[in-house]
């Protein structure tokens, strides 16, 4: 009796007990849940199942980087789609760090212009709607370039119209184009305010040690100030990447056929709504979780060691 009153008091007890509730709680919910869900689909006369992804999708996609034709099967579809998410996940992570971080420490600038011109971008990109940023840039810009034949050129290696962006290597779709931009400038605007209130959280003493010993403001901020700032802005800056990646489904709303854009044509199709919405679920997971994996190890790399 005396042991038992002793557990019945022990913290760590609890700590264990409680996490046994909390998965057969769960382990309840996930399966009253999953019963209703065969008893909707009989009623429907619906098998669940994913047979469906061996059937011909009959339905082109407008864009591609792997070879596909609608006699292919809706699994080749989702490949495609989703290879084009990855396409604009990455590069977006890509631009969005460079447009962000420069932003970020122009907010710092002694110049008054550029200090400026870098709160505006922020003040605007970061507070109105992605959605509203794609259509205008969809309708206003890439659809208020010349025709083909009278394309812009920009530094005579860039060439702008209504069919998208060229470059030496490739080209670029208008709707891959804007909701590229789209994702850039908006994310920008917040990592540009992460990387601000990263290299502010930086000793003084630190900018001080550092300009004693000759170096220039830009050496300051490359070799001394930023390296440290990383602590602080590695945590918040992995949200932002994951929201990249989970707000490049708005890709639907300008035609960019991506995993959600393909998901939901083949629901449309076979009818089939919880396999194609346990497949989106299931690939913005896996992205969202493999971004966070890499990004915890860089935390780890520039987190101060203790000893």
């Amino acid at each position: 009796m005396t042991n038992l009153k002793l557990l019945w008091r022990d913290r760590r007890f609890w700590r264990i007990a409680g996490q046994f509730i909390a998965v057969f709680l769960a382990a309840v919910v996930v399966t009253i849940l999953w019963s209703n869900l065969n008893r909707n689909l009989q009623q429907l006369g619906i098998q669940f199942g994913f047979d469906f992804l061996k059937q011909q999708a009959s339905f082109d996609i407008g864009e591609t980087l792997i070879t596909y034709k609608p006699t292919d099967t809706y699994s080749r579809a989702l490949w495609v789609g989703l290879i084009n998410s990855l396409r604009v996940a990455i590069a977006g992570v890509f631009l969005t760090t460079i447009v962000g971080v420069s932003a970020g420490i122009a907010r710092l600038s002694d110049n008054w212009l550029v200090r400026n011109i870098s709160l505006v971008y922020v003040e605007i990109f970061r507070n109105t709607p992605l959605l509203l940023q794609l259509l205008f840039w969809y309708f206003a810009v890439f659809l208020g370039f010349p025709k083909a034949e009278n394309k812009i050129s920009l530094w005579g290696w860039i060439y702008l119209s209504q069919n998208g962006a060229e470059l030496p290597w490739f080209t670029l779709s208008p709707e891959f184009s804007v909701l590229l931009l789209g994702l850039t400038f908006y994310t920008g605007a917040f990592i540009a305010e992460i990387v601000r209130a990263g290299i502010q959280s930086v000793p003084k003493g630190q900018w001080e040690a550092a300009r004693s010993l000759g170096l220039k403001p830009a050496l300051v901020m490359r070799l001394v100030v930023f390296p440290q700032a990383l602590r602080v802005i590695i945590p918040p800056l992995t949200s932002q990447y994951l929201n990249l990646t989970k707000n490049s489904s708005l890709a639907i709303a300008i035609g960019y056929p991506d995993i959600y854009f393909v998901a939901s044509t083949t629901f449309n199709q076979t009818g089939r709504a919880v396999e194609a919405i346990l497949l989106i679920m299931l690939t913005y997971l896996t992205l969202s979780l493999t971004i966070s994996l890499v990004m915890n190890f860089f935390n780890r790399m520039v987190r101060i060691q203790e000893r």
